[in-house]
């Protein structure tokens, strides 16, 4: 029996999970809730398995490392700099003129922007779900005129960021893939059982 642990068990370990009944960012709800605040209390496993995530996005030549605010940056500033490739990020705000799913945008500060201008960008997050994060950040880093080309994260939940992926056309590289489920809010067996929503700050 191997005793050694694995970058998937570092993921797993990181990864602090709660049940019940959660509306995600993107609007969806969902069962499964991660306190990802938590994430880089202690950085050094962390920042072994961006290394290991790093090394699979290498194939792709990445030319910049783009990450989500907060958590996602995290992990992506640690990938940037094992790629030794510049590292941005993108700023959440609501969009106020977006109904339904997915009404978070993800704006590239403007001193950044001109920095990305046709480059080749990695997309990394610490987690994908229902992906909002993902697809905010790409809009944006299209609108700068760059190339993204691939999404890298420590862990898929479900295989919402497979299709986004597939679609878009862009490699995914994810260190820990996991099932999991989330539904409309129209259609959410939770709420058609009258279970109340967490609070997930608690």
């Amino acid at each position: 029996m191997d005793d050694h642990p694995t970058i998937a068990d570092d993921v797993l370990r990181l990864l602090r999970s709660r049940k019940g009944h959660f509306v995600l960012e993107s609007g969806h709800h969902g069962n499964l809730w991660l306190d990802l605040e938590a994430l880089c209390l202690d950085p050094e496993p962390v920042r072994r398995c961006a290394e290991a995530l790093a090394e699979r996005l290498r194939a792709h030549d990445v030319e910049a490392v783009c990450g989500p605010l907060v958590e996602g940056a995290f992990v992506a500033l640690f990938v940037a700099s094992a790629l030794r490739v510049p590292f941005t990020y993108s700023i959440p705000e609501k969009d106020t003129e977006a109904d339904g799913l997915y009404r978070m945008r993800y704006r590239i500060p403007a001193v950044l922007r001109r920095e990305l201008l046709g480059k080749r960008v990695a997309i990394v997050n610490d987690v994908v779900n229902a992906g909002s994060a993902i697809r905010g950040t790409l809009a944006d880093l299209l609108e700068c005129g760059t190339e993204p080309i691939a999404i890298g994260t420590l862990a898929t939940l479900g295989d919402l960021a497979s299709v986004f992926a597939r679609d878009q056309g862009l490699a995914l590289e994810a260190l820990v893939s996991r099932s999991n489920e989330v539904w409309k809010p129209a259609e959410c067996p939770l709420c058609a059982a009258g279970a109340p929503l967490t609070d997930e700050g608690r």
